[in-house]
């Protein structure tokens, strides 16, 4: 049987190894969509990359993301240099205390934020909880789960 499936991701992580992501909701999966993702999910292995399929994004993770996405622009970045936030936010810290560490946290916020749109730093739980205060605040590096990323690629289809 021939298929025709195009994944809707490929990133390459630090390590050097790739990871394809399909991207459907839970409630869309069909039985054909199921057998192409278990195709792709084989075919990444016999080449040693990893398979994720993900569902739709939650509404906390997607409100953090939209407001963080304000200060995508490097604009945005300016206050805060980036290895200097890398380190101060290395350990991991609360947002507030980190901002506060860099400078007036009035001043400084927006560069934080932008760090963190970037994935120069990142934010422990955005998925549960609303980006606060006391949200705590790392680097890709010092967090705990899958290996950083270093390029993502939309597939077009």
């Amino acid at each position: 049987m021939r298929r025709r499936h195009v994944p809707d991701y490929f990133a390459r992580l630090a390590d050097g190894s790739g990871l394809v992501v399909d991207v459907r909701a839970d409630d869309r999966v069909g039985e054909r969509d199921a057998a192409a993702f278990e195709v792709t999910r084989r075919a990444c292995e016999q080449v040693g990359w990893r398979f994720r399929r993900v569902g739709a994004v939650g509404a906390m993770l997607l409100a953090n993301l939209r407001w963080l996405a304000g200060y995508r622009h490097p604009r945005h970045a300016h206050p805060v240099d980036r290895h200097e936030a890398r380190e101060v936010f290395g350990p991991g810290l609360p947002l507030i205390e980190g901002a506060r560490r860099l400078g007036d946290p009035v001043r400084v916020l927006p560069g934080v934020y932008h760090w963190l749109w970037s994935g120069d730093l990142l934010a422990v739980d955005l998925q549960s909880a609303g980006l606060s205060p006391t949200t705590t605040v790392t680097t890709a590096r010092s967090a705990p789960g899958p290996a950083t990323m270093h390029g993502l690629v939309r597939w077009s289809r």
